[in-house]
Formats: structure tokens, C-alpha cells, sequence
């Protein structure tokens, strides 16, 4: 038998290829567009233009006061520390519930994924209070807790938990049968397979269930402070909203709405974008 001959191997050389333009090559303003911060700052700029034009045609301070006049009733809010004092407030009330709605979601999604009993648990309570709005429980939480911090943590909770846990239940599911036995092959299992092989699999939904429980969460809030006031006799940003509207400075309320707005666009471009970017967008488990 004739043995087959070896094909000679050989290297082909590439001529650089020049007929395509490289990014260095694009206009300045193109390459600018490209920045997804910039797009993002162009459409506040045509919103703000916006609120102005509808605001000098209508007239009326009192309706809706102008883009400039609420841009000074915010500078002066925060010259005079009066908005940055009723924002600490509201945030440092915010974090302890987020994060203890965090670590109660955790729990609850490790349970049920360990047990049958967790699974039968998780679905029975995310079914009875998942539809129930975080504020319809104030009133119970003020009888409960009283006037105080403890009440609104309450409501921030319920509003972080179901969310959380459901996304998180979500991702725990879809990890792969082919990761599980991996992880048990190494001897994983409860809590040490969750946090080395299910958590990590299941980062896109849990950064999404994050987003959204902050999301309610921070609503919440304003809409409990603005329907129930001060906290501890202490007010924070949607006590300082109710009491501007109540005395007419509607620039100031809407100062205070801005600020609401930009504390979220914050959070979710430095906080959750970021974390994205440094996780799942690395290891390449999102676009």
C-alpha cells in the first residue's frame, strides 16, 4: 500500500488591509457619539430645552416653574445644605433596608434551592405579597414599629425581597445541570455550591433583580415620606418635597424631583453599570 504523501506546509503573507478606515480615521464627532455618556447627556439637554420652551409658553410659576428657576432652587438647596442633609437622611434609612432585604432574598433562594420545602415556601410567599404594594403596609408597620426609622425599613424590605428573591430564583434555575455536577464533583454542596457555582452563574439576573429591587425601593421611600412625613422627627428628601408643595415653592419641588432623578441615574451609572462592566460583561455573559 502506497502511503499517502505528506502535503508540504506553507505561509501565506497578508497584505495589510488599508481600504477599511480604522476608528482613528472616523470625524471627531462621530467618534464622540460612540461615548454612550455623551448620547445620554445630549437627550437631558433636549429635555431640559423642552421643560423650558413648555414652561416660558404656559406662563404660570406656580403650574411648572421653568428649567432655569428650578436649576437655581436646586443650587440654593444644596448651597444652603438643606437638600443634601434631607438626602443623607433618606439614603442611610434606604440602605439598611436594601441590604437587609438583600441578605433575607439570599436566604430565602439558597433554602430553595437546597430543599423542596424552601421551593414550596418561596413560591407560596412571593405569590401572596410579591402583588402586594409596599406601601399598603405603612399603616401596619407605623402600628407595629411606631413613628420611627424601623417602620419605613419595614416597607423597604418587603419592597426589596420578592423582586430580589424571584430574579435571583430565576437565574439559580437556568444554571446548567452540566455546572451543578461539576461543583459536586469537587464535594459543593448547600451553601458552599450556591455561593462558588450557582451565584456566580446566575450574576446577570441577580444584577438585574438588584436594579429593580432599588428601583421599588427608592419609591417607596419617597412615596412613604411624602404620605407620612417625618421619620424620628427627622425629614428626608419626600418630607422635604410634601413641605414645599405645601407652602407653594413648587421650583423647590421640583428641585427635589430632580434630585430623586439624578440620585438614580447616579446609582445606576456608577453603581450597577459598573459592576456589570467588572463581572458579567468581562467574562462575557452579556453584550
Amino acid at each position: 500500500m502506497t502511503p499517502t504523501p505528506v502535503r508540504q506546509e506553507y505561509e501565506v503573507q497578508l497584505e495589510p488591509l488599508l481600504s477599511v478606515p480604522v476608528e482613528r480615521n472616523l470625524p471627531l464627532a462621530q467618534r464622540l457619539w460612540q461615548h454612550g455618556w455623551l448620547r445620554k447627556a445630549v437627550i437631558l439637554v433636549v429635555v431640559a430645552a423642552l421643560w423650558e420652551a413648555i414652561a416660558r409658553y404656559q406662563g404660570n410659576d406656580l403650574l411648572l416653574p421653568t428649567f432655569l428657576q428650578t436649576a437655581a432652587a436646586l443650587w440654593d438647596g444644596l448651597l444652603s445644605g438643606e437638600l443634601p442633609a434631607k438626602v443623607g437622611v433618606s439614603l442611610v434609612i434606604l440602605l439598611k433596608g436594601y441590604l437587609l432585604g438583600i441578605v433575607l432574598a439570599f436566604g430565602l433562594t439558597s433554602l430553595a434551592v437546597s430543599t423542596q420545602l424552601g421551593r414550596d415556601l418561596l413560591g407560596t410567599l412571593t405569590s401572596m405579597f410579591n402583588p402586594l404594594p409596599a406601601i399598603a403596609l405603612l399603616p401596619l408597620a407605623l402600628l407595629w414599629f411606631g413613628l420611627g426609622d424601623n417602620s419605613l425599613i419595614f416597607v423597604l424590605v418587603h419592597s426589596v425581597l420578592w423582586a430580589l428573591a424571584l430574579n435571583t430564583y430565576a437565574g439559580f434555575l437556568g444554571v446548567s445541570e452540566t455546572l451543578r455536577m461539576a461543583g459536586r464533583n469537587y464535594g459543593l454542596k448547600g451553601l458552599r455550591l450556591v455561593l462558588h457555582i450557582l451565584v456566580p452563574a446566575a450574576l446577570p439576573s441577580i444584577l438585574s433583580g438588584l436594579k429593580i429591587g432599588w428601583a421599588f425601593a427608592w419609591r417607596t421611600l419617597i412615596a412613604a415620606e411624602l404620605v407620612f412625613g417625618a421619620s424620628s422627627g427627622k425629614g428626608g428628601l419626600g418630607w422635604y418635597i410634601f413641605q414645599n408643595r405645601n407652602e407653594l415653592y413648587t421650583d423647590k419641588v421640583f428641585a427635589g424631583l430632580a434630585v430623586v432623578i439624578l440620585i438614580g441615574l447616579l446609582v445606576e451609572g456608577l453603581v450597577f453599570n459598573t459592576l456589570e462592566r467588572l463581572t458579567v460583561r468581562r467574562w462575557g455573559m452579556q453584550r
